[in-house]
């Protein structure tokens, strides 16, 4: 199950993605990871699904990444009496504390801690930006508005505040039992929403214990202002661009993609790019060519991975979408173009012994014309190293561990192998060219590069790399 592309590809499961079969045809199509959506996900059917999706993996001898996606605070107004009216431009509209049904001139807004925190002039976009709102007079107990936008509104639409940094956590009661039933499950990832500032990222770390990698999903202003910090924190982003596309101008959310992208490549931290990638596929078997176009400029900008989202959850061509951003990424990691936009972002290495083992390895290996770059990692530190580097030549990554294979299944360009941790040195190099000749990396005859870290079983200590020949001799024990 060899890919053909570096750039990885997260599958969202539901209704139409969710039994063994379905799976496997994912997985096959291209799908490295797959996204579970606690927003319309039980912990029973969270836990049948990795059951499900850990069979397929024993299947397939590979290892397969899995993330959990908490919903995070779901900020919502109240009912009106008509269940729905119609707001004005130019007219006042008034939100507040109190629990009665509302109508064309008010309506309550559960939510204490925004009239808290709301200021004149701080903006409210409701029914995902549909309707306008800008604060005029605020109090604790109720917030005047002007309606800039107008249009129907009814009960419980969500409200998004572009402006107010809001003084509460990321996570609410249902995520902290969601991550909490994630960890203990054994998943890959868990990705937090609605991150506002790095405390909101340390919270939630306590609260994982190391059990799995955290993603900060990046979908409000208030994060990109700290997007440094949050960076450093974090394991891994994901550009949110569908609640980033509300709460900011549209045209904005092009350029901020590609600076995250780009700022978490020179910090060593797996981007994924995701929302509306192939929204027509939900009905259509094809995508439009503005869609294909823009999941090519996340694999041209360097990506560690695309998603998926209601595409292959509910819509009528899951395997489908999966097979076509598989395409996608083939043609466009082909192009002779790639190359030359891949190789100018490199970042330079950082001051470290194991960035510049990566850097020196890179060289060498695109220098001389190797077949593969092949790791052995503990904690995959040093294939994230490899991969920051983006080498020409694909990455190995030989791990004793399944949990680090899982987790490097979301990175760009890493083939991940489980097997037993090498005995000496002589091992190392000896089975590092059996896995890459077995798994098609490298021919007899050709040469690879060896990257590892000695004393062996060390976590952190990449500092030895060595080219060697794949020869008879290696792939007699295969």
């Amino acid at each position: 199950m060899r890919r053909l592309r570096r750039i990885k590809i997260l599958a969202t499961l539901g209704p139409a993605s969710s039994d063994s079969a379905t799976l496997r045809k994912l997985f096959e199509a291209g799908a490295d990871v797959f996204r579970i959506n606690m927003s319309h996900t039980s912990h029973d059917k969270m836990r049948e699904l990795i059951a499900t999706i850990r069979h397929v993996e024993t299947s397939y001898g590979r290892p397969i990444g899995i993330l959990v996606d908490l919903q995070g605070p779901k900020l919502r107004l109240g009912q009106f009496k008509e269940g729905s009216v119609q707001l004005g431009s130019g007219e006042a509209f008034i939100l507040d504390s109190d629990p009665t049904p509302g109508d064309r001139t008010r309506v309550h807004l559960p939510h204490p801690e925004i009239l808290t925190a709301l200021r004149p002039g701080d903006a409210l976009l409701l029914d995902d930006g549909k309707v306008r709102l800008i604060a005029e007079e605020t109090s604790p107990q109720r917030a005047v508005t002007r309606v800039v936008i107008g249009g129907k509104m009814s009960d419980r639409k969500g409200v998004s505040l572009p402006d107010t940094d809001l003084p509460v956590s990321a996570m609410t009661p249902k995520d902290r039992s969601d991550l909490e039933a994630a960890a203990e499950a054994g998943v890959d990832w868990i990705a937090l929403s609605f991150v506002q500032r790095p405390e909101d990222v340390t919270e939630a770390k306590k609260l994982t214990r190391g059990r799995a990698a955290l993603m900060s999903k990046i979908e409000k202003p208030q994060a990109i202002e700290r997007l440094p910090e949050i960076v450093e924190v974090s394991d891994a982003l994901m550009v949110a661009r569908g609640d980033l596309g509300v709460e900011l101008p549209a045209e904005r959310v092009p350029g901020l993609q590609k600076q995250m992208t780009r700022l978490a490549r020179r910090a060593g931290k797996p981007v994924v790019i995701a929302t509306q990638m192939l929204e027509s596929m939900i009905q259509s078997p094809v995508p439009t060519r503005a869609e294909v176009s823009d999941v090519a400029n996340a694999v041209f900008e360097g990506a560690d991975a695309i998603m998926l989202s209601a595409e292959s959850a509910a819509g009528k061509y899951p395997v489908e979408a999966v097979a076509t951003m598989n395409r996608i990424g083939e043609e466009v990691e082909r192009d002779p173009t790639y190359r030359t936009v891949i190789d100018a972002q490199r970042p330079a290495p950082e001051t470290t012994v194991g960035d510049a083992i990566a850097d020196a390895a890179r060289q060498i290996a695109e220098t001389l014309d190797l077949s593969s770059l092949i790791c052995w990692t503990s904690s995959g530190s040093t294939a994230l190293r490899l991969a920051r580097e983006r080498p020409k030549p694909p990455v190995v990554a030989i791990t004793p561990n399944q949990t680090t294979g899982r987790k490097l299944s979301l990175v760009w360009g890493v083939h991940c192998v489980i097997a037993e941790d090498a005995h000496d040195q002589d091992d190392m190099i000896e089975r590092a060219g059996r896995i890459a000749w077995r798994d098609g990396f490298a021919r007899i005859g050709e040469r690879v590069i060896i990257v590892a870290g000695v004393p062996l079983r060390i976590p952190g200590t990449t500092n030895m790399l060595r080219v060697a020949t794949i020869d008879d001799q290696s792939t007699d024990a295969v």
